[in-house]
C-alpha cells in the first residue's frame, strides 16, 4: 500500500475519533458511534504475566465503554524485536504492538504507525513526561503512545565501603573500588553510556529528520573544548585498575552503572549493602561536572487501518492501555517505571529505590531522540580511545576522527546508501570494520574473502547503518560461524525485508 493512501486512511480514522472525542454528548462518551465487535491482534512484552494483565485491562476497557467488544489475540514478543518484525511485513503485523523507542524512525518510514489525532495527542502529551513524548515524536508529530520511562541508567554501589557523600564523586568511587579490590563496571565502550560524560560537560548530538524519517542533518558538539573535558573525565575511570566495561556481570562489583533491568541482580549481589543513586560528578581542570545520561522509553503503536471506525477504536484502546491506571498496574505487577506523571508521583513508585535513583538521574538525563544507526558504531570508539590515549593529543585525535566519521555519513552517495557490507568479529576485527560486497544479478551481493573462526559472529547491513540489516533474520540475531575458514558471504535479497545468507568457502 502506498504511503499517501495509508496517510489518507489514517486521517479518516483521526476524523472519526475526533468526532467521538470532541463536542456535545461525545465528550461524555468518546466511544459514541464506535459500538461493535472487533477482532484484533496484539504484541506485548514476552514477560510472564503481561499478556494476562493486558487482557484484564481490555476487559476493563469494555466495561468503561459498553457497546465495544474486543476479541484480542495477544502474543508475547520482546519490545527490542517488535519493530523489526513489524517492518519485515507490515501487512501481517498486529493491530497494536509495543516497541522500544529506538525503532520509531524506521516504523515511521515503513508507514507502520497511525498517529493519534490532535485531541488525543494533546491529552497524551499532557499526561506523560516530556522525555516519553519526545521519544514518540518524529518531525513534530506524535506517532506512538508512551508506556514506560524506565529505560535509563543510574548507579548501584556497596554502601559498606562507600558513603552516600562519597557516592557523589567519581574520583572517590574509583579510590574506594581500587582500595578494596573491587570492580567499577561502566560500559564505556557502548555509545549509549559513553555519551554520559559528554552530556555532563554540555555537549550534544541532535539529529534532524524529515517527515519520511530520513536523516537530513546533525548538530553535534562532541569535538570541542567541552568534549575534551569529557574525554579527560572518562579517562580517569577507563585507565583505572578497577575499571571493567561489562556492566551486566556483578561479580566483584563495588560500583555498577546499569538500569532497572538489573535491579534484582543488584539487590542479590549487594545484599544488605545495597544502595542505588544517580551518577556521580567528576572534576577536570578545576571544574566539576555531573554525569548525564540517556533516558529511554517503551511505546505502544497502532498500525494504520483501512476501516476508519476500526482505527478509531484501536486508538481509543491504546490510550486506555497507556493511561495512569494501566501504567500503575504494570508497575505493581512488574515494577515497570511509568511515563504517566500522575503514576510516577504515587507513593509506591516513589518508594522504589531503583526508580527513585532513575528519577534523580533524570534531572541530568537527555531523552534519546532519533539517532542515525551508524552513530552507535562511531560513538562507542570514544571510550576505547580514552582508555588507550597517552596524551591530550591522542584524545584530540580521537575527537577529530569522531567528527570526520559523522561528516562522512552525509557524504554517502546513493550507491553507497544502497550497498551492503559485512560487519562483525570476523576478519580479526571487533565490529568496527565493514567488509565490502559486490552486487551481482537478481539481488545477489557477494563479499570479499574474509578469515573467520568458529564462534565469530557477523551481520550484513546496508548503507553503513544499522537501520537495515540481516542476521538470522531481518534486524535479527547475529549469525554465528560454525567452522574455521576463509569465506565469502553471499546475500540474496528475496523480498523487501527477506533474504538468504550463506557462507561460501573462498578459493
Amino acid at each position: 500500500m502506498k504511503k499517501n493512501k495509508i496517510l489518507a486512511l489514517v486521517l479518516a480514522a483521526v476524523m472519526v475519533l475526533s468526532m467521538a472525542a470532541c463536542g456535545g454528548k461525545a465528550n461524555e462518551n468518546p466511544a459514541e458511534g464506535l459500538e461493535g465487535t472487533y477482532d484484533i491482534t496484539m504484541w506485548v512484552s514476552e514477560k510472564e504475566g503481561v499478556a494476562d494483565l493486558t487482557q484484564k485491562q481490555i476487559d476493563a476497557f469494555e466495561a468503561a465503554y459498553p457497546g465495544i467488544v474486543i476479541n484480542a489475540s495477544i502474543e508475547g514478543v520482546t519490545e527490542a524485536d517488535a519493530g523489526s518484525k513489524v517492518i519485515a511485513d507490515v501487512a501481517s503485523a498486529p493491530d497494536i504492538y509495543c516497541f522500544a523507542q529506538d525503532q520509531l524512525a524506521r516504523l515511521v518510514q515503513a508507514a507502520a504507525l497511525a498517529a493519534p489525532g490532535k485531541s488525543a495527542a494533546k491529552t497524551i502529551s499532557e499526561a506523560n513526561d516530556a522525555g516519553s513524548v519526545a521519544a514518540g515524536t518524529v518531525a513534530g508529530t506524535l506517532y506512538a503512545y508512551p508506556m514506560t520511562s524506565d529505560n535509563g541508567y543510574y548507579m548501584y554501589y556497596n554502601k559498606s565501603i562507600i558513603s552516600a557523600e562519597d557516592a557523589e564523586s567519581l574520583e572517590k568511587l574509583i579510590a574506594a573500588c581500587e582500595a578494596n579490590g573491587l570492580k567499577f563496571r561502566f560500559a564505556l565502550e557502548n555509545a549509549w553510556y559513553t555519551a554520559s560524560f559528554f552530556f555532563a560537560t554540555g555537549c550534544h548530538s541532535n539529529w534532524s529528520m524529515d517527515e519520511n524519517g530520513e536523516y537530513i542533518a546533525v548538530d553535534d558538539t562532541f569535538n570541542s573544548a567541552a568534549g575534551m573535558a569529557a574525554m579527560k573525565g572518562m579517562q580517569k575511570l577507563a585507565q583505572s585498575t578497577c575499571y571493567d566495561s561489562n556492566a551486566d556481570i556483578f561479580t566483584d562489583a563495588g560500583v555498577i552503572v546499569t538500569g532497572i533491568w538489573n535491579a534484582e541482580a543488584a539487590e542479590a549481589h549487594f545484599g544488605e549493602n545495597f544502595a542505588a543513586t544517580d551518577l556521580p560528578s567528576f572534576t577536570v581542570d578545576g571544574k566539576t561536572y555531573h554525569l548525564g545520561s540517556y533516558t529511554g522509553n517503551k511505546l505502544m503503536g497502532v498500525k494504520p487501518q483501512q476501516d476508519a471506525k476500526r482505527g478509531a477504536v484501536l486508538s481509543l484502546l491504546a490510550q486506555w492501555l497507556t493511561n495512569e491506571q494501566c501504567q500503575a498496574e504494570r508497575y505493581e505487577q512488574f515494577q515497570w517505571g511509568p511515563s504517566n506523571k500522575a503514576a510516577q508521583a504515587s507513593d509506591a513508585v516513589q518508594a522504589n529505590p531503583s526508580l527513585a535513583a532513575l528519577a534523580k538521574q533524570g534531572e541530568y538525563g537527555q531523552p534519546q531522540g532519533q539517532i542515525h544507526g551508524s552513530w552507535w558504531d562511531i560513538g562507542k570508539l570514544l571510550g576505547a580511545d580514552a582508555k588507550n590515549a597517552k596524551s591530550d593529543a591522542d584524545l584530540q585525535t580521537a575527537l577529530d576522527g569522531y567528527k570526520a566519521a559523522i561528516d562522512e555519513l552525509f557524504k554517502l552517495t546513493p550507491e553507497q546508501r544502497r550497498a551492503w557490507t559485512v560487519i562483525g568479529s570476523v576478519g580479526n576485527t571487533n565490529w568496527d570494520t565493514d567488509f565490502s560486497m559486490t552486487e551481482g544479478p537478481d539481488g545477489t551481493w557477494t563479499s570479499v574473502a574474509i578469515d573467520m573462526k568458529a564462534g565469530n559472529e557477523f551481520k550484513v547491513r546496508q548503507g553503513l547503518s544499522w537501520d537495515n540489516n540481516f542476521g538470522v533474520e531481518f534486524n535479527g540475531a547475529n549469525i554465528v560461524v560454525e567452522a574455521d575458514g576463509k569465506y565469502q558471504v553471499v546475500l540474496v535479497l528475496t523480498g523487501d525485508n527477506t533474504a538468504t545468507i550463506t557462507l561460501v568457502p573462498a578459493n
